[in-house]
């Protein structure tokens, strides 16, 4: 039996720490070692049957003492300068490959993959897979965006983005919108259901059986939706939600309608109705702005959840559709909450100008 070293002090902090460590599944091997030789020389196990028990040398467990007296936890497990495994990647290697994915296209292809990556710099598709996830780069993936020409566009969104955030007394905030040419699919064959092990089925083809087009104007503070189908998205079918919105908001508030330009929103007859109904304020959202218009997020929501797989042999059967799902949300309304001011937004529609301005002068 090897003579039992002092025991290691170490709080009751620092080994918890340490034994959660050498509990560890995730953590390098390296790391779990350690952790355990370091439990055991403060339980006053000898520094030679630590070794063996952990399969070290014991001067390594000495080390690793001698470095815990010293810094205790601090930068526990992080491999010195100038120690370990060198990169396998030269540095110009992976200089190279970041400058080709960033600066070029290969030949024929709008973007690089790894395989075509890989054989442009003669390594292998999983080291370029390692580079680009490194360093964030995914040039198989595109966003899309569009920046919007609104000469009005800092002042309509400041109006909007008031109203979400400091709503007026006494009224009703409500973003409307249509959502036209919704289509009633049926497809060529029956679906299969979804059972263990396999997901449901539906046929990629399908068989149209007319439109529709809901008229929508979501609560901004309760999340309850006013919904209406109608068979078009003329003034006239505007103005029918008009006055449906006008019989569902109580007399005594005033009705602040967030929505966008659309001809048939600013049509002569809508007008001459909103001059006869002074309590209705419309505000217009900039143009290519819609994601400042939350109903569209709440049709997000109706789309996935009761349209895209849906199975519609007539229109009557859409409409029937969306009403029950009304119906639902009325019952349990989930409002929607804006947080960003309009100062961070109008900092990052700056930018994004600046920068396609900057991409336009280099083209």
């Amino acid at each position: 039996m090897s003579r039992a070293a002092e025991a290691l002090d170490a709080t009751g902090g620092q080994r918890e720490v340490l034994d959660a460590l050498a509990r560890s599944q995730t953590l390098p091997f390296r790391v779990v070692q350690r952790a355990r030789a370091l439990l055991l020389a403060a339980d006053g196990v000898s520094n030679v049957e630590i070794a063996e028990m952990v399969g070290v040398s014991r001067p390594t467990v000495l080390g690793w003492r001698a470095e815990f007296i010293q810094r205790g936890l601090v930068d526990f497990g992080e491999v010195g300068k100038g120690r370990g495994r060198k990169p396998s990647i030269p540095a110009e290697k992976i200089a190279q490959v970041v400058d080709l994915t960033l600066h070029s296209k290969p030949e024929g292809h709008t973007h690089w993959s790894c395989r075509t990556m890989a054989k442009a710099t003669g390594i292998s598709s999983a080291t370029v897979q390692r580079i680009w996830a490194a360093r964030g780069l995914q040039p198989h993936r595109v966003a899309t965006f569009k920046l919007s020409n609104d000469k009005r566009f800092e002042q309509k969104l400041t109006d909007v983005v008031g109203l979400y955030l400091n709503p007026p007394d006494k009224a009703a905030v409500l973003c409307t919108d249509e959502k036209s040419q919704i289509q009633a699919l049926d497809r060529t064959q029956p679906s299969l259901p979804i059972k263990p092990g396999r997901a449901g089925t539906m046929t990629h083809d399908y068989k149209r059986n007319g439109t529709t087009t809901l008229f929508a104007a979501l609560d901004v503070l309760t999340g309850k939706v006013i919904g209406q189908c109608l068979p078009r998205h003329r003034n006239g079918e505007f103005l029918k939600f008009l006055r449906t919105i006008d019989r569902q908001v109580p007399k005594g508030l005033a009705v602040h309608l967030i929505l966008d330009n659309y001809a048939t929103h600013n049509h002569p007859n809508v007008k001459a109705w909103l001059a006869k109904h002074p309590r209705f304020h419309l505000h217009f959202t900039p143009t290519s702005s819609s994601w400042l218009n939350l109903v569209e997020r709440w049709f997000r929501d109706l789309t996935d959840k009761a349209i895209r797989r849906g199975v519609f042999r007539s229109v009557p059967e859409l409409i029937a559709a969306i009403d029950e799902y009304l119906r639902v949300h009325r019952d349990d309304p989930q409002p929607f909450m804006w947080t960003a001011t309009a100062e961070p937004i109008l900092a990052k529609v700056r930018r994004g100008r600046a920068t396609l301005e900057q991409v336009k002068s280099q083209n």
